[in-house]
């Protein structure tokens, strides 16, 4: 058993560390490499067998970071040390560093207005648009300033959050990181002896609520509410911090969603799944409703459940109903159900009504009822 302060996703993160190429500086668009139609693992180079084993037989891959499907119907599935896999609906292809792809880990994809997809790396912001890759490199320093999180709000503002701090992006610019990337500096809460896991500036999650308000997730100093509308109006209240002394369950937030409700779900390191009504947080970890302290994926589904993992016990099913105590129902899902996993970090239901859930050990779908391993072979359809 991985104590509380060796997890596996911060195993994950020091696998990548360890084992990523070194960061190259790519300004320019690189045209994208044929890809091959049929996979072959074993041509990877896999770190493998040192505190937990990485590989599996038959799994895409080791780390399944997020999932995201474009505009085209395209799925996207962003790993570790994969670069990237593509699922067109007949292929399955993978895009890595030698296609033009930002170097290392891949943590986010969205995709804007126009239809080009943005993507996260250890090495900054990489664009793919026509066939291509462009890369916008933050820093040579790969520790402090890789990408954690990616927003373009109602706006069009570009928040790039990252290991040291939050960012707002100017791909237009095509220029230096100092033009491409502008500091947006969060203040920090005013919080006793900080249990900051990897950086004090880091931002593992950004949100746009439905009032324009963004949210950062930060390590170690809880939740910072920058208030849109008001900035800039000298009224002092551009910016609020929820933190534990205001009933927030943990000071490291490690995931932030706005349900169809207006409710804020927080995920965190330390303190399970809670939930803020606008009012008041509610902690369901510490009520005993879920068993697991280190939350992650928070999702809504398109019948209005709230899905999320809790690393070492699945994952949990809240489909609320505010007759009951607990304002809802929770169901777990795990290795009973065939989720051969106990590090579950990303969910995504389809347009095609596919559900997909990524983590350690690669990619799964679930049918309603049980869960499925993703191999090359599928299940795709």
């Amino acid at each position: 058993m991985i104590g509380k302060h060796f997890s596996l996703s911060m195993l994950a993160l020091m696998f990548c560390l360890l084992f990523m190429s070194s960061c190259k500086t790519r300004t320019n668009a690189i045209q994208l490499a044929k890809a091959k139609s049929s996979i072959n693992l074993d041509s990877i180079p896999i770190p493998n067998n040192l505190r937990v084993p990485l590989y599996n037989e038959g799994q895409l891959c080791h780390w399944v970071r997020t999932i995201f499907q474009d505009s085209k119907g395209d799925l996207w599935i962003a790993t570790n040390h994969y670069g990237v896999m593509r699922y067109n609906g007949d292929t399955l292809e993978y895009f890595s560093e030698e296609h033009g792809l930002g170097a290392g880990r891949v943590t986010d994809i969205i995709e804007d207005e126009k239809g080009a997809l943005w993507i996260g790396t250890y090495d900054g912001v990489t664009k793919y648009e026509n066939n291509s890759f462009t890369n916008y490199p933050t820093t040579d320093s790969v520790i402090k300033n890789d990408v954690w999180s990616l927003l373009i709000d109602r706006k069009g503002i570009f928040w790039v959050g990252t290991m040291n701090g939050v960012f707002q992006f100017h791909p237009e610019k095509n220029g230096s990181v100092e033009e491409n990337f502008t500091h947006f500096p969060i203040p920090l809460a005013d919080v006793k002896d900080p249990n900051t896991i990897l950086s004090p500036y880091r931002v593992a999650s950004i949100l746009e609520d439905s009032k324009g308000d963004i949210w950062f997730a930060t390590d170690g100093y809880g939740i910072c509410k920058f208030n849109a509308s008001v900035s800039g109006t000298g009224d002092g209240k551009a910016f609020v911090h929820f933190t534990k002394a205001d009933g927030l369950s943990d000071n490291n937030v490690a995931d932030l969603l706005e349900d169809s409700r207006g409710n804020i779900w927080i995920g965190s390191m330390y303190g399970g799944i809670s939930k803020y009504n606008g009012t008041s947080f509610r902690n369901y970890t510490e009520e005993n409703y879920i068993n697991g302290e280190e939350v992650y994926g928070l999702y809504e589904s398109k019948s209005g459940a709230i899905w999320f993992a809790a690393e070492h016990h699945g994952v949990y099913r809240f489909t609320p109903d505010s007759s009951l105590i607990a304002e809802g129902t929770f169901e777990n899902f795990h290795e009973k159900d065939g989720l051969n996993t106990r590090g579950i970090i990303t969910m995504f239901e389809d347009k095609e009504d596919r559900f997909w859930f990524g983590g350690w050990k690669g990619l799964f779908r679930f049918d309603g009822k049980s869960f499925t391993t993703v191999t090359k072979d599928g299940p795709w359809d």
